[in-house]
């Protein structure tokens, strides 16, 4: 076996200039982890925010590192203590965020972290759904409960993450508005969206109101706006905005120290949910192979489906990040490692 393999690499903080393909060596499996020959890798707003020093506060990289945090290939080898996987495994992961590394030919990846891959999907389409999905699966699930008889408002529906949560909060039973543009529409409208804001030509908070959730996937002037939508007692969850108290102590693990921090960040937003008498919550998502096993089952069950909006080779993931950054992706947009 081949000693170094392709990586798109961080070398420091920055634009698009900051990262490079280059030679790296192959890393080893430790106890408990198993290394994968990555077929295909998502890309998501999280890896240019990282790039870019965004998330410093919460997490310094040693440099350079790896990119990428989900990817989609085949078991190569298994550290001691693996027991569930065996080489020649196809399976996907949203892999460690202190570790990354799914930008390239082969990634170690904890057991706990990795999940058999949906059947009835190719490699580029799995590599779509783990950062995505559970993003979606636990906002709604964990955060705002989706249940039947809710109204839901999902702004932002026919991007990466909002392609999943417009599915499964009708799959949990909740009525649901998006916005889109007039070329985005038929797209939300055929993953369950009941209500669409043109946002084009309407202000969504002049057509929308009382409802019980919003899932704020934009951030911004959405999210500012977003407040007016939801009902007293509702939840405005963001995965766009700014961190609370809670994210620090809940979706971190971390110590009053950053709490305080975002207590400071998130003042405004916190003020405008208590002036509509809702709450204000941010979410980190945390990988985990138990519920992308969920997700497998639903997209195999027919339940919920994949949106790519483009698979490019691995040499072109610069252009893959430019199309990603300009904000008109209609889904997920996935590098291809292995033809």
């Amino acid at each position: 076996m081949t000693t170094t393999m392709r990586a798109h690499v961080l070398t420091r903080y920055g634009g698009p200039e900051a990262t490079e393909l280059r030679e790296v060596p192959v890393p080893a499996p430790g106890p408990g982890e198993l290394r994968i020959r990555v077929h295909a890798a998502g890309l998501n707003p999280v890896d240019y925010k990282i790039r870019e020093g965004q998330l410093k506060v919460i997490r310094r990289y040693p440099l350079p590192i790896v990119l990428g945090n989900e990817l989609a290939g085949v078991v190569d080898a298994c550290g001691p203590g693996v027991a569930r996987f065996a080489p020649g495994d196809r399976v996907f992961a949203r892999v460690d965020k202190d570790a990354m590394g799914a930008f390239a030919d082969y990634a170690c990846v904890a057991e706990a972290l990795v999940a058999t891959m949906p059947a009835r999907l190719d490699f580029a389409g799995a590599a779509a759904v783990p950062l995505a999905g559970l993003t979606a699966l636990q906002g709604l699930r964990d955060e705002l409960h989706a249940a039947p008889g809710q109204r839901l408002f999902i702004p932002g529906g026919a991007g990466g993450v909002g392609t999943f949560a417009l599915q499964l909060a009708k799959q949990f039973g909740a009525t649901v508005a998006t916005t889109a543009s007039p070329r985005g529409e038929a797209l939300v409208r055929r993953l369950g969206a009941d209500v669409v804001v043109d946002y084009t030509a309407q202000r969504f908070e002049e057509v929308l109101s009382n409802y019980d959730g919003v899932f704020d996937l934009v951030g911004g002037d959405t999210l500012a706006r977003a407040f007016a939508v939801v009902k007293p007692g509702g939840m405005v969850l963001s995965i766009a905005g700014l961190p609370e108290p809670l994210t620090a102590r809940k979706d971190l693990g971390r110590g009053p120290g950053l709490a305080a921090l975002f207590w400071v960040a998130s003042l405004g937003l916190r003020l405008r949910a208590r002036r509509r008498s809702a709450r204000y919550r941010y979410l980190f998502m945390h990988p985990s192979g138990a519920d992308l096993a969920d997700l497998a089952r639903r997209i195999d069950d027919g339940a919920l489906e994949v949106v790519l909006d483009r698979v490019v080779p691995f040499a072109q993931i610069g252009a893959a990040f430019a199309h990603l950054e300009s904000g008109r992706a209609k889904g997920k947009i996935v590098v291809r490692m292995v033809d």
